[in-house]
């Protein structure tokens, strides 16, 4: 949490992450889907209740250039998804759902909607399966495009493309697949002829970021927002 309160401070204006379910349905935020790497417990969220996760001390990950822990038993701990939209009413949240067993859209879509947040939370995922089930269920705020999704419009010729029923409103790719370039202007231009966003994942150094947003980016995903912001321009 205060990760994402500085970024706000600094000027960003949307946030990114990742959610998990633990085992009682609570939707939590973190990249990982287990404590080992941040808090130094080899525990899987899905296999605990919520009391038991936060009870993990998320500070332990975090070192500094001396490989010191300064924020180990500092009293941090992972945040609900509900946390974010309840500190953060005014800003728009971008979420990879990462658990796909057992699934979670069901109660994070409820969760969304309890809150009245559909129009400010993008839903994306690496899981084709997933994506579908948000849309299948109906949500009624944005989502990113599937890989499959993504295919036609770096392959297929504009009049095949455009016929095709593209349920998502984001493009969230990064700037290469193996030697396939996906961040030329023509290839932005393309996705936005399409009615599609293009948001460029992980970008952290400021020149880097610069060149896509003067290609027509819509959006950069960034590690480093303090760096990266300033490329930003307004």
């Amino acid at each position: 949490m205060p990760s994402f309160e500085r970024a706000l401070e600094i000027g960003v204006d949307a946030l990114e992450t990742d959610v998990h379910m633990t085992r009682d349905g609570h939707i939590v935020v973190s990249h990982d889907d287990t404590g080992r790497r941040m808090a130094n417990i080899d525990a899987r969220i899905r296999d605990h209740d919520l009391e038991q996760v936060r009870k993990w001390d998320m500070g332990w990950g975090f070192t500094n250039g001396a490989g010191e822990r300064p924020f180990a038993q500092k009293g941090y701990h992972m945040p609900t998804f509900e946390e974010l939209l309840v500190n953060f009413p005014d800003t728009f949240i971008n979420v990879d759902v990462k658990q796909t067993r057992p699934p979670m859209v069901r109660q994070l879509i409820g969760l969304i909607h309890r809150h009245d947040a559909e129009q400010r939370v993008l839903l994306a995922s690496f899981a084709t399966h997933t994506m579908a089930r948000v849309r299948l269920m109906g949500y009624r705020g944005p989502t990113a495009l599937t890989h499959f999704e993504v295919l036609p419009l770096v392959f297929a010729p504009e009049l095949v493309f455009r016929s095709l029923p593209l349920t998502g409103n984001a493009a969230q790719i990064p700037t290469h697949a193996g030697p396939i370039r996906l961040d030329t202007p023509a290839f932005i231009a393309k996705c936005h002829r399409a009615g599609v966003r293009v948001d460029y994942w992980t970008i952290n150094e400021p020149a880097e970021a610069r060149r896509l947003l003067q290609a027509g980016a819509d959006g950069i995903m960034t590690d480093d927002p303090a760096a990266v912001l300033p490329a930003m321009g307004r």
